[in-house]
C-alpha cells in the first residue's frame, strides 16, 4: 500500500526479522480481563479459531491455578493444532509439573525482577531471584520443555541487573527471552532503546509483552518489531489486565497492510474472531475501535460517502474484506443525496424526483434531533413514500397536545382543507384517541370516515424507535383505503397516516364524481 517509502524505511531505519511470531495469550491473560472467566469448552472453541487464523502460539492458560485451567490446556493440546499450545508457569516445580502433567511441550516461565517485585512481592535478593529462575529454567529442559522466560515488570528493572538476570538464563538454555511491560510505562523512543539495547546483547530470540495502561500496547510493539523482536505476545480484542495487552487484530494489519510483511495471518477472520471473543466474554468493543469496531468502516458525512462510492480508498485505509468487516453507510444530519440513492439502489426502491426530496427532507429533519437512521428505518420511510396519495388536498398545520395524570387528554389540530385552514380541540381517551376524533370533527363537511383497522409498531428497539403506523380506514359509501406514515413521534405518525387515508379516499370520491 505505501510502496517503495514503507521498503526504504524498513531496509535504513529498521532491523526487521526474517520472521515474526504471533504468541496470542487470550486465553490467559485476556481471561485476566476484570469479570471474565471461560469454560473449558469455551475456551477450546476460541483455541481453534486462533488456530484456523494462522496464530503460531495460544497460551492456554496457568495450569496449575485450578482444575479448569489444567483440564483447558490439556484438552487444548489434546486437539493436535498446528498451534504450538503453551503453558504458564512460576518458578516453581509444582508448577512446572502441571504444565508437563497438560501434557504440553511449551512453558511460559516467570518472576519478578523490579526493585518493587522483588522488595514488596518476592521479598527476595538479586542473587536469589537469579538462583531460582536458573533452576526452574534447568529443571524445565531437563523434563523436555522448551522455555520462553518472563522478567515479570521488566521495564522498570534496571538496566545492570536485567542484563545479568537474562544473561543467567541464557546460559541455561531457554528458547526465548520474554520482555514483559507489566504496567504499561513505556513509550515508543523507550521501546526502541531497550529493544535495541537487548538485540545487541543476545542471540535468542526476543518476544515481548506489552500492556496498554498508557494507550501505547500496540505502538510499542510494533516499534519492538521494528528493532528486531522475532515474536509479539497479543490478545484478541487487546483484552487483558486493566486496560489491556497489544491487540492482535490491530498489530497483524498494520504488519500485512501497512509494514508489507508477510505474516502467517489469515486476516480476513479477524473481525469474525473479534465478533466471537466479545460475545463469550461479554466485553464489547467499543464503536470506534480500530479494524473491528462497528464504526471501522462506516460513513455518514456526504462529503466522505461521495469519496467511498466512487473509490473506497479515498477515507479508508484498507478495505473491510480484509478483515472480514462490511462497509456502513450511515443515514443522519450528514448524509448527502448520493448515500441516500445509493441505499435506495440497493434496496431497489425506485422513487420520483419528488418523493425522492421528500425522503431526503425527513432523513434530514430526523438526524437534526439527533437519530441515525437505520437500514429498516429508510426503507420504511421510502416505502411509505411511494405508497402515499399522490395529491394531499387535506393537509396538517400544526397539531398541539395537552395530557397527563391530571388533565383529560386534549388536542388541538389545525387542518388546511382545499386551501382553507380551519382548527378545533377535542378530548379523548388518550392522545392519540383525541388527536383523531378532532380531525372527524374538522373534515365532517367534506366526508365522513371510520377508522377500520389501527396498527402500531416500533421499526427497531429502543425508546427512540421510529413508529411505523398503518390505518384503513372507510367512507359513508363504502370505499376503503390504508394509510402509513412513519415517524419519531407516536401521535404525529398517527396523524398523518389517517391524514394519508383520508386523501386517498377523497381523491377516490373525486375520480367517481367526475
Amino acid at each position: 500500500m505505501y510502496g517503495q517509502d514503507i521498503e526504504i524505511l524498513k531496509r535504513d531505519y529498521m532491523n526487521l526479522s526474517d520472521e515474526i511470531y504471533f504468541l496470542d495469550t487470550t486465553l490467559r491473560d485476556g481471561e485476566q480481563t476484570p469479570g471474565v472467566a471461560l469454560t473449558v469448552d469455551e475456551k477450546i472453541q476460541i483455541a481453534q479459531k486462533l488456530n484456523d487464523l494462522g496464530i503460531d502460539k495460544i497460551e492456554a492458560g496457568f495450569p496449575i491455578a485450578s482444575n479448569g485451567e489444567f483440564e483447558a490446556c490439556k484438552e487444548i493440546k489434546s486437539l493436535n493444532l498446528d498451534s504450538t499450545v503453551v503453558g504458564l508457569a512460576r518458578c516453581v516445580k509444582k508448577d512446572i509439573d502441571s504444565v508437563l502433567d497438560a501434557d504440553l511441550d511449551y512453558s511460559h516461565i516467570f518472576i519478578g525482577t523490579s526493585p518493587l517485585h522483588r522488595d514488596y512481592k518476592l521479598k527476595m535478593s538479586k542473587e536469589t531471584i537469579i538462583s531460582t529462575a536458573v533452576e526452574a529454567v534447568l529443571y524445565a529442559k531437563d523434563h523436555g520443555l522448551s522455555v520462553e522466560f518472563s522478567a515479570e515488570d521488566a521495564t522498570r528493572t534496571e538496566k545492570e541487573f536485567l542484563f545479568e538476570f537474562y544473561h543467567s538464563i541464557v546460559d541455561c538454555g531457554i528458547d526465548f527471552i520474554n520482555i514483559p511491560d507489566t504496567v504499561g510505562i513505556l513509550t515508543p523512543i523507550m521501546t526502541n532503546e531497550l529493544i535495541s539495547f537487548m538485540k545487541n546483547n543476545f542471540k535468542t530470540p526476543l518476544s515481548v509483552h506489552f500492556h496498554n495502561d498508557f494507550g501505547l500496547a500496540t505502538a510499542n510493539t510494533l516499534t519492538a518489531i521494528e528493532c528486531g523482536a522475532n515474536q509479539a505476545h497479543v490478545t484478541v480484542n487487546g483484552m487483558g489486565e486493566r486496560t489491556g495487552n497489544c491487540s492482535l487484530e490491530e498489530l497483524a494489519v498494520l504488519l500485512h497492510a501497512a509494514y508489507n510483511i508477510n505474516i502467517n495471518i489469515d486476516t480476513s477472520q479477524l473481525y469474525s474472531l473479534s465478533d466471537f471473543v466479545g460475545r463469550l466474554t461479554g466485553v464489547k468493543m467499543p464503536v470506534n475501535k480500530p479494524i473491528v469496531g462497528d464504526n471501522a468502516f462506516a460513513h455518514e458525512s456526504g462529503i466522505h460517502v461521495h469519496g467511498i462510492l466512487n473509490n473506497s480508498l479515498t477515507y479508508e485505509p484498507i478495505s473491510p474484506e480484509l478483515v472480514g468487516h462490511n462497509r456502513k453507510i450511515i443515514l443522519g444530519k450528514h448524509t448527502g443525496a448520493n448515500a441516500l440513492k445509493s441505499k435506495l439502489t440497493d434496496y431497489h426502491i425506485n422513487l420520483t424526483d419528488e418523493q425522492f426530496e421528500k425522503v431526503f427532507s425527513q432523513i434530514k429533519s430526523l438526524g437534526d434531533k439527533g437519530k441515525c437512521i437505520t437500514d429498516d428505518d429508510l426503507k420504511a420511510i421510502a416505502l411509505t413514500e411511494l405508497g402515499s396519495a399522490r395529491e394531499t388536498p387535506i393537509k396538517l398545520n400544526s397539531l398541539g397536545l395537552l395530557c397527563g395524570d391530571i388533565v383529560s387528554p386534549t388536542a388541538t389540530v389545525k387542518l388546511e382543507i382545499d386551501g382553507a385552514e380551519k382548527e378545533t380541540s377535542s378530548i379523548g381517551v388518550g392522545p392519540v384517541d383525541a388527536a383523531l376524533k378532532a380531525i372527524g370533527l374538522l373534515i365532517k363537511d367534506t366526508m365522513e370516515i371510520e377508522l377500520e383497522e389501527y396498527n402500531l409498531e416500533a421499526i427497531n428497539g429502543g425508546t427512540d424507535a421510529l413508529a411505523d403506523v398503518f390505518v384503513i380506514s372507510s367512507d359513508d359509501e363504502g370505499n376503503k383505503s390504508t394509510g402509513r406514515a412513519i415517524n419519531d413521534d407516536v401521535v404525529m405518525a398517527s396523524v398523518l397516516a389517517v391524514l394519508d387515508s383520508i386523501n386517498k379516499l377523497l381523491l377516490i370520491k373525486r375520480n367517481q364524481i367526475n
